[in-house]
C-alpha cells in the first residue's frame, strides 16, 4: 500500500528538513529510485527516483543532534553537504505573512518589523559578540533590556509567574495553555520548573512508574543485569525519552514524544492537556492543530533507547509524554506560542539554538528572558552560536524578514 501510495503521489513534501541527517536524506533517495525503478528503468539515474521533494527549513534553526558530536561532525551531517544537494534548487521566503495582517496598526507594523530583524541577526550572527578567555571566537552578546526579566532571587517562582499568571484559577483552560511554554536548553532545568509549576496545580498526584530492562539482544549471557541494577536503569534520562516516575495531575499539559496515530493527530510533539487518570491509559485533549479539542486515550507503550553513553539497550514501558509547561528548545523547534519565557541557567550549546528560541513567539511583548550567570545571578548576557559553515553552499537572503 505504501509504495502504491509513492507511485501515485505527485509530490513530498519534508518540513524542518535541516535537522534531518544526511543519511536518511540519502536513504529516502535511494529508496524511491528503487521502488520506481521497477516501472521506469530512467527512474534509476534521477535523485529521488524524479519525484518532486520540497524540503522546508530555516539553516539557522538546530542542525541534525549528533551526540557527543563536534562542531565539524554536526556540519557533516547536514544535508547540504549531500550530493543530492546539487539538485536542490533553494527558494527564499521574504515575505513576513504576520506583518500582512490587517488588524496590525502602522507603529505595531513597524515594532514587529524591527523585532524579526533582531531575531534574523541574531540568526545570521550579525549582533556585536565579546570573546571570553579561553574561547576560539566571540559568542557572547548583550540581551536588550526590554526582554530581561532581573529578578533579586527565587528566579523560577519570578518565570512562571510572568509566563503564567494565574495559573492556579486557569490550569485546565486549554485556550490559556496551547499559547505559552518556558524554554531551557536542557531536560533538567525543564524538569525542575515541571515539577515546580505542577505543585502549585490544585488537586492530588497520581504517579506512575516505567518498567525498565536492558534488552535481550544487548545483554548477552545476563552480566548487564548485575553491572547496571534496576535503580540505575530508572535514573537514565534522555531527551526524547520519559521520565521513570511520572507524577500527573488533571489539567496538566503534556507533549507526545512518539507517533502513536497520526491520522488522529497524535504524533510526536503533539501537546495535550490531561483530562482523566486511569490506570491503564490517559485521557487528554489535544491542544493545537487541526484536531484541537478532541479527546483521545493515551496507553503506556515499549519504548527503546539507544545512546553512546551506555553499552547497552535500554527498554522501558511507559507513557510516551513529557509534562511541557517547559520544555526544551530542541523540542520546542515548530511551535508558535504568544507567551515564552527563556530560562537560560546555563547557556545554549549548539548552532541555532537562540535563534529558535526568541523566533517561538508571536510578538514582542510575549518574550520574557531570564540569564543567570556563573555566580547565579541575573545577567543580560549569553551565548549565540552559529555554525556559520552551514551558510556556504545557501545563498542566503540576509535582508529578507522570516516568514
Amino acid at each position: 500500500m505504501l509504495a502504491e501510495l509513492i507511485e501515485a503521489a505527485s509530490l513530498i513534501i519534508w518540513d524542518e528538513a535541516f535537522m534531518t541527517h544526511r543519511n536518511a536524506f540519502e536513504a529516502l533517495d535511494r529508496s524511491l529510485r528503487d521502488l520506481l525503478s521497477l516501472k521506469s528503468a530512467q527512474s534509476a539515474t534521477i535523485p529521488f527516483g524524479g519525484k518532486v521533494i520540497v524540503l522546508g527549513g530555516d539553516p539557522r534553526q538546530i542542525l541534525p543532534v549528533i551526540e557527543g558530536g563536534n562542531r565539524a561532525q554536526i556540519i557533516n551531517a547536514a544535508i547540504t553537504n549531500s550530493p543530492l544537494w546539487n539538485s536542490v534548487t533553494v527558494l527564499h521566503l521574504t515575505q513576513n505573512m504576520r506583518l500582512r495582517s490587517t488588524d496590525l496598526t502602522d507603529s505595531e507594523k513597524t515594532e514587529l518589523a524591527d523585532f524579526s530583524a533582531w531575531i534574523l541577526n541574531i540568526g545570521n550572527d550579525n549582533i556585536p559578540a565579546i570573546q571570553k578567555p579561553g574561547e576560539m571566537e566571540p559568542t557572547w552578546i548583550q540581551i536588550p533590556s526590554e526582554f530581561l526579566l532581573l529578578p533579586q532571587e527565587d528566579h523560577i517562582s519570578a518565570l512562571i509567574a510572568t509566563v503564567y499568571p494565574e495559573i492556579t484559577e486557569s490550569y485546565n483552560d486549554p485556550t490559556y495553555l496551547q499559547h505559552r511554554a518556558v524554554l531551557t536548553p536542557t531536560n533538567e532545568i525543564a524538569d525542575l520548573i515541571n515539577e515546580h509549576v505542577v505543585d502549585l496545580i490544585p488537586g492530588t498526584h497520581k504517579q506512575y512508574l516505567s518498567c525498565d530492562r536492558i534488552a535481550s539482544q544487548s545483554n548477552t549471557g545476563g552480566t548487564l543485569d548485575l553491572l547496571y541494577p534496576v535503580d540505575f536503569l530508572n535514573s537514565i534520562n534522555s531527551n526524547n525519552f520519559p521520565q521513570h516516575k511520572l507524577l500527573l495531575k488533571e489539567g496538566v499539559p503534556i507533549i507526545l514524544l512518539r507517533n502513536l496515530n497520526q491520522s488522529e493527530g497524535l504524533c510526536n510533539g503533539t501537546r495535550l492537556i490531561i483530562t482523566a487518570l486511569g490506570d491503564m491509559v490517559l485521557e487528554a485533549q489535544i491542544l493545537t492543530g487541526t484536531h484541537a479539542g478532541k479527546k483521545v486515550l493515551i496507553p503506556r507503550i515499549c519504548l527503546v533507547l539507544k545512546t553512546n553513553k551506555n553499552p547497552f539497550v535500554l527498554e522501558g514501558r511507559q507513557y510516551p509524554i513529557k509534562i511541557c509547561y517547559a520544555m526544551t528548545i530542541n523540542k520546542s523547534q515548530g511551535q508558535t506560542l504568544s507567551q515564552v519565557g527563556i530560562y537560560l541557567k546555563k547557556p545554549v550549546f549548539t548552532h541555532g539554538q537562540l535563534y529558535v528560541v526568541v523566533s517561538r513567539v508571536t510578538s514582542k511583548s510575549g518574550l520574557h528572558i531570564l540569564i543567570e550567570d556563573e555566580d547565579g545571578r541575573s545577567s543580560n548576557e549569553t551565548r549565540n552560536i552559529v555554525y556559520k559553515e552551514i551558510f556556504n553552499r545557501i545563498p542566503m537572503n540576509v535582508d529578507a524578514t522570516t516568514s
